[in-house]
């Protein structure tokens, strides 16, 4: 089976995930995975790009995107003449973004099935752009079947009928590896290393991240580094002024992620509400360990792994927790062999898709 996987964002772990789905696709016998990026995708830009079978234009900013939108129904015929000669079987959004709409038209006239991989259900607080919630549900109606990446968020899109009876599977983020594994937790000798990273947003929980760090004080042996792109709050200017604590407000390129995870020892993430976690995803492939809230699809995600320790959403459990890091070090977590993760899941995947196209009627929907 030919599966072509498409991605449209520019930054941030989308383009990641649908690259790393498209290889595990390609790996396995009797399939082929294709891949499809914007070209803005900085993915492209890194020192080791994905090979990508579709690289489509997209946009820059909101007046490239209504720019791209009204002028879509004119896009539809090329971009279905790109898409032919790559005689794909099925195909696969992996993460939904604001230009979907386009490829499933062209998708559509070619009569190819589409399944979509739904990340959130619901937009978190402080999260989203305008329509982008519109937008996806518009896409999912329109799907073949839909991919959860947690329980949590197979009941959100349950709850809000956007299922009906089409197929459901489950599926789960494996673990995002970047570069070769650094050394262990705890191997420069020095004090702790926390690292809170990704968007500086209000579920993200960094009011409870600095409530937890008041009540260590914080403990002598800890440093906390806490990383991503934000808008300015006064959440952050509280965790500016604690000691041992480090705030770096901005976009961190994929080519020094490798670097950022390394440098720490633990991974916190202190959220208020998830669905899952690409960040967690990517600490487990570090070999770091985890401190994190029990809320949402973060649950699942990490209860069965050894060096993760969960806690209730509150300051003094989360602060609880880190303490125990210090007082306790679990031991080094092997880090997993990222590609068979990616293998076994995309095998399992390639197995539902299969019973999925079986069952579609003939001539589509």
């Amino acid at each position: 089976m030919r599966i072509l996987v498409w991605q449209w964002g520019r930054r941030g772990a989308g383009p990641r995930f649908a690259a790393e789905l498209a290889a595990a696709f390609e790996s396995l016998p009797g399939h082929a995975g294709l891949l499809s990026l914007s070209s803005g995708a900085e993915l492209l830009q890194t020192a080791a790009p994905p090979r990508c079978a579709l690289v489509c234009p997209t946009y820059s900013g909101l007046r490239g995107f209504l720019a791209r939108a009204l002028l879509s129904p004119f896009a539809i015929a090329p971009l279905a003449a790109r898409l032919r000669p790559l005689a794909a079987d099925v195909a696969l959004c992996a993460m939904p973004g604001p230009l979907d709409f386009l490829m499933a038209a062209a998708l559509r006239r070619l009569g190819l099935p589409f399944l979509v991989v739904v990340h959130d259900a619901s937009t978190h607080p402080g999260d989203g752009l305008p329509l982008q919630m519109w937008l996806q549900r518009r896409l999912l109606r329109s799907a073949d079947g839909l991919i959860a990446l947690s329980a949590h968020v197979a009941a959100g899109l349950r709850a809000q009928g956007l299922v009906g009876n089409r197929p459901l599977l489950l599926a789960r983020h494996p673990p995002f590896a970047f570069g070769a594994p650094p050394p262990p937790p705890g191997a420069h000798g020095g004090p702790l290393h926390v690292l809170s990273f990704g968007r500086l947003l209000p579920y993200k929980g960094l009011g409870l991240l600095a409530a937890a760090l008041k009540l260590l004080g914080p403990p002598p042996g800890m440093v906390v580094r806490v990383v991503g792109s934000g808008p300015p709050s006064a959440t952050i200017a509280e965790l500016e002024r604690l000691s041992g604590v480090a705030v770096e407000r901005r976009w961190v390129p994929e080519d020094e992620l490798a670097a950022l995870f390394a440098w720490a020892d633990t991974v916190v993430l202190s959220h208020t509400e998830a669905s899952q976690s690409g960040v967690a995803a990517a600490a487990l492939a570090a070999g770091r360990w985890v401190v994190a809230t029990r809320v949402g699809g973060i649950t699942e995600q990490l209860a069965d792994e050894p060096s993760a320790r969960l806690c209730d959403p509150t300051p003094e459990s989360l602060a609880a927790a880190l303490a125990s890091l210090l007082a306790d070090p679990p031991s080094s977590p092997a880090p997993p062999d990222t590609a068979a993760a990616w293998r076994a899941d995309a095998a399992a995947l390639a197995d539902q898709m299969i019973s999925v196209l079986q069952r579609r009627p003939a001539g589509g929907r």
